[in-house]
């Protein structure tokens, strides 16, 4: 099994909450947290923007990946959004074990 830990971000505390609940409902994530209060800088239609944004990382296995990033791209309100995987080098057996657990369908 593969761990994902997967990063995007919202605009707005509700947008970050109905996103982590429906990923854990349908598990697709074993897991979700909302990190609150980030500064986004970035380039969009060419001009450089300044957004505060609430940072959402989700634990999941890399085979429900494709469906967590398809529910967020139904359930996002951005045109774009920020889904980033990164691969679990490693960690605690029991915990690994429960995030592959919670994501079985």
């Amino acid at each position: 099994m593969r761990m994902l830990a997967v990063f995007m971000t919202a605009p707005s505390e509700e947008t970050a909450a109905h996103i982590a609940r429906s990923l854990v409902e349908d598990r697709l994530a074993a897991c979700v947290q909302v990190l609150p209060g980030i500064t986004s800088f970035y380039r969009w239609e060419g001009k450089i923007e300044e957004a505060a944004e609430w940072l959402i990382l989700a634990k999941t296995t890399a085979e429900r990946f494709d469906e967590l990033k398809a529910k967020i791209e139904s359930i996002h309100p951005y045109e774009i959004p920020e889904i980033v995987a990164v691969e679990v080098a490693d960690g605690a057996q029991n915990y690994l074990k429960w995030v592959e657990e919670e994501t079985n369908r």
